[in-house]
């Protein structure tokens, strides 16, 4: 009965995030900004929700997202090409387990990893 996930990761600052998901990563609006405390975005049937939470200590933030995608050497480069800062330890390659992942950390240190295979 199962049908979709959404994860909700925190957030310290709404439009840094709007700003990073939607003019870095390609994702866009879902439903409505207007709740200041919120925020929900898309990019193809992939939904992520924020919620506010100012007081976030980066360096204890364990958020973490597996985002499984098709052709992941042209969204590495694409992502490549728009500056986009791939985790030091997470750069494009082939696991043990036969995925192909990179990782990349958002502005609150949620780690999302995206994986082929």
């Amino acid at each position: 009965m199962l049908t979709a996930i959404h994860p909700k990761l925190p957030m310290r600052n709404k439009s840094i995030t709007l700003r990073y998901y939607t003019e870095r990563l390609g994702f866009k609006i879902f439903g409505s900004p207007d709740y200041p405390d919120y925020l929900m975005i898309e990019k193809n049937s992939i939904q992520i929700h924020f919620f506010l939470f100012e007081d976030l200590d980066v360096e204890q933030n364990y958020g973490q997202v597996y985002i499984r995608v098709n052709r992941i050497e042209d969204f590495y480069q694409t992502l490549l090409d728009n500056k986009v800062r791939i985790h030091p330890n997470g750069l494009l390659e082939t696991k043990p387990w036969g995925q192909r992942e990179f990782s990349l950390l958002d502005p609150d240190n949620n780690l999302l990893t995206f994986g082929e295979g």
